[in-house]
C-alpha cells in the first residue's frame, strides 16, 4: 500500500505512489504529450525548460481558424527542440488546396512528421471533408513528410456515434493509413475512469494489436473548467459513473490533479491488461505551462 504523502493532511491530497508505481508513471508521463494554442507561440520556450527534448507538443486547430493559423506555434516548437504535432479538425478545413498548401508548409517549416486527425466539432462540413477517412485517401499526406498519423480513441463512446459506427470507421482508417505508409497510432478523449479507459484498450488490443495508444487525460485545472470541457466533450458518463463513490469522486474532480488517474493506469500496464498504452497524453485545460510543470514534477520524482 502506497505511503500518505507530505501533504496528507490536505483536503485534497493524493497518496504517494509507491516506488515501482512512481518510475511505471514517470515513464508514461516522459513518453507522453501534451497540448498548447496555436496564439502562444512563446509557449514553446518554456515547454522546453520543463520536458525531455523531442517531447511531442499538440497544436490545437481553433473554430473559424485556418489551418496555417497554427504554423507560427509548430515552427517555434521545432526551433526548441520539441517534436511539433497539429490538430487537423478535418470538417474545418475548407478546400483540398487548403490541406495539401498546410502539410507541405509544416513538413517544409516546421520538419512535421507526425499528424492528429479528429473530426471536428461543426455540424455540417465547411470544405470537402466530413471524416478523417476522406482526409487519409489523399495522396499529398506521405508526400508532405508525414510518417505517423494520429487517430481519436473514445474510451466513453461519442455522445452523437454508435461504438458499432466508430469502430468501423476506425478500423478504415489504420487500413487507410498503412496503405499510405504511415504508421497510425491512437490518442484517446480524456475521461475520468481509469477502469473504461483500460477496458477500451484492452479491447483495441484484440482487434488493433501493435497500434500504439497514448492515454489521454486532463491535465491539472480549476473544477469549472474541467467540468465545463467534460460536458462539452461527452465524457459526462464518467462524472455520473463516480457519483456512486461519494467523496473520493469529489477528490477526484476538485483536486485538479490527474496523478491518482496516471498510478491507476500504471498499474493496469504493469499487470498487462493495457500493454498498448505508450504514454499519456494531457490536455492543457488550465493552461500548458502549468500542465509541463506538472509533467516535470512526476518525471523527476522517481529521481
Amino acid at each position: 500500500m502506497a505511503a500518505p504523502s507530505a501533504d496528507a493532511t490536505h483536503p485534497n491530497a493524493a497518496a504517494a505512489p509507491s516506488l515501482d508505481i512512481a518510475a511505471a508513471v514517470a515513464e508514461m508521463v516522459a513518453c507522453g504529450s501534451l497540448e498548447m494554442s496555436p496564439d502562444t507561440p512563446a509557449d514553446a520556450v518554456r515547454i522546453a525548460e520543463l520536458l525531455p527534448a523531442g517531447t511531442p507538443v499538440y497544436v490545437n486547430h481553433l473554430p473559424r481558424y485556418p489551418l496555417e493559423h497554427s504554423l507560427k506555434a509548430l515552427i517555434a516548437l521545432r526551433a526548441a527542440n520539441l517534436e511539433p504535432v497539429p490538430h487537423v479538425a478535418v470538417r474545418r478545413v475548407a478546400s483540398r488546396a487548403e490541406a495539401q498548401s498546410f502539410f507541405a508548409k509544416a513538413g517544409r517549416l516546421a520538419g512535421v512528421g507526425r499528424a492528429l486527425l479528429i473530426g471536428g466539432d461543426i455540424a455540417a462540413p465547411a470544405g470537402p471533408y466530413a471524416e478523417g477517412a476522406q482526409l487519409l485517401r489523399e495522396d499529398f499526406l506521405a508526400g508532405s513528410g508525414l510518417t505517423q498519423v494520429g487517430l481519436p480513441g473514445y474510451p466513453e463512446g461519442h455522445p452523437l456515434i454508435s461504438t458499432e459506427t466508430l469502430n468501423a470507421a476506425l478500423k478504415e482508417k489504420l487500413a487507410l493509413a498503412r496503405g499510405h505508409g504511415l504508421e497510425p497510432y491512437i490518442v484517446t478523449q480524456f475521461s475520468f475512469a481509469p477502469s473504461r479507459i483500460v477496458e477500451y484498450c484492452a479491447d483495441l488490443a484484440r482487434w488493433a494489436p501493435n497500434v500504439p495508444v497514448y492515454v489521454g487525460l486532463a491535465g491539472p485545472a480549476g473544477p469549472v473548467a474541467l467540468l465545463h470541457f467534460a460536458q462539452r466533450c461527452g465524457v459526462s458518463a464518467s462524472l455520473r459513473a463516480l457519483q456512486a463513490e461519494g467523496m473520493r469522486a469529489v477528490r477526484l474532480v476538485t483536486h485538479v490533479d490527474p496523478l491518482e488517474q496516471v498510478m491507476a493506469l500504471a498499474q493496469h500496464i504493469r499487470s498487462g491488461s493495457a500493454s498498448n498504452v505508450v504514454g499519456v497524453h494531457l490536455y492543457s485545460f488550465g493552461g500548458v505551462a502549468r500542465t509541463a510543470q506538472w509533467m516535470n514534477a512526476r518525471i523527476t520524482a522517481r529521481l
